[in-house]
């Protein structure tokens, strides 16, 4: 920190203030207009909205509120395992007992420029959590209150603030954008996929139903195992996220050896995962990698009437997802064991048309590498915002109002 800069015990700079929560009895204080912030909806800096609300009844009958430009900090949680969830009001508002408000002394330090400090704390703020028995954290309010915090002239917190906001306007504009596209992207997939919505090209032929035990098979490719042999193993994401590589690993370290190959093209399913959407088209960067006898691998045996692509695409939508579950047994959703059999007997509607197939899966995979590239250009700005919040508030770089 430069010299320059005092600090001072954040509880010289601001007032803490405790949050309630109105009788769940009570119909007339819930449901109406005013924010009521819970740990579960501090996910973004700049808080606009909460997932629930209380009316203005309930603040009348004493459930205390905050103006704009509080922070709140979650003090109370799980998530304080992993984090110190907090955020900045936009507007009035109310919140639990987990959360603490901080009410900054605007003639000690800008609101703004004490949220992005805070923020900027997290990892030594998470080293303040303590245990609070099952699996939730506390941040001792004395410690908050001691934290030590640096107090430029408010003329350069006020330009460190706004410069730092024009980023998260950036930011916020880029998860709009993505939001927007995701939806476009699910409309897409649900009109084209169940053939709602049809290329000109083909209205003149229509769509039909197949048993997929006709143009899917089951495979198995069992590598040739010694301990020596180095593992690529995979895993699937669940709700249809993908695949994606697990550390790498010597045979001999690992507890099976019965492990097959994957292929480019294979249709990868985890029987123990897949009523949760864990199952993927196999792309080509993980090419002759590995998985364990709780995967089935499906292949296409009918390429003339399939198009694997429209397949793995077909296979997000919900009904699909639900007839994995149907071909499942056992007494509890994470415990059900998938069988392949039985689920190759059910019947799906697929275009007549390969060239449908196919310019439905072109669109639709547009759509994915659209989101991709938002995506890693968000986590692009987010990263260049960060090196730029901690350069500004430790003084390393300064501005001027």
């Amino acid at each position: 920190m430069k010299s320059e800069w005092p600090t001072h015990p954040l509880g010289d700079l601001a007032e803490f203030r405790s949050g309630g929560t109105p009788a769940r009895s009570a119909a007339s204080l819930w449901h109406g207009t005013v924010p009521w912030f819970s740990g579960k909806d501090l996910k973004s800096f700049l808080l606009s909205d909460s997932i629930e609300h209380i009316s203005q009844t309930a603040v009348a009958r004493g459930i205390r509120t905050v103006p704009c430009g509080t922070v709140l900090i979650l003090v109370r949680g799980m998530a304080l395992m992993k984090g110190v969830p907090l955020g900045i009001t936009s507007r009035q508002s109310a919140f639990n007992q987990d959360v603490k408000a901080i009410l900054p002394d605007p003639r000690k330090i800008d609101a703004n420029f004490l949220g992005y400090f805070l923020l900027s704390e997290e990892p030594r703020l998470l080293g303040l959590v303590t245990k609070a028995g099952h699996g939730t954290g506390r941040l001792p309010l004395e410690a908050l209150e001691d934290y030590p915090t640096p107090t430029p002239p408010l003329p350069e917190q006020r330009t460190i603030s706004s410069t730092l906001r024009t980023w998260d306007e950036a930011l916020g504009t880029l998860d709009f954008t993505i939001s927007a596209k995701e939806r476009r992207r699910t409309a897409l997939m649900q009109q084209l996929l169940t053939g709602t919505q049809r290329f000109v090209p083909f209205r003149e032929v229509g769509w039909k139903r197949i048993r997929m035990s006709d143009v899917l098979s089951r495979v198995f490719r069992p590598i040739k195992w010694s301990p020596e042999t180095p593992l690529a193993l995979v895993s699937i994401r669940r709700r249809c996220g993908g695949l994606f590589r697990r550390p790498d690993i010597q045979a001999s370290d690992y507890k099976t050896q019965d492990l097959h190959e994957v292929k480019p093209g294979d249709f990868l399913i985890s029987k123990r995962q897949v009523v949760h959407g864990a199952w993927a088209l196999v792309t080509f960067e993980f090419s002759g990698c590995q998985v364990s006898k709780e995967y089935a691998i499906m292949i296409n045996t009918a390429p003339e009437a399939l198009h694997m692509p429209f397949f793995g695409w077909l296979a997000q939508l919900p009904r699909m997802i639900r007839l994995a579950r149907v071909a499942s047994t056992g007494v509890h959703i994470e415990k059900l064991i998938f069988d392949p059999d039985v689920f190759l007997r059910e019947l799906i509607r697929i275009p007549s048309s390969l060239a449908e197939q196919q310019a439905i899966a072109t669109i639709l995979d547009s759509c994915d590498e659209e989101l991709r590239l938002l995506r890693a250009q968000r986590a692009a700005v987010d990263q260049q915002k960060r090196g730029l919040m901690q350069r500004l508030l430790t003084g390393k770089v300064r501005v001027h109002s």
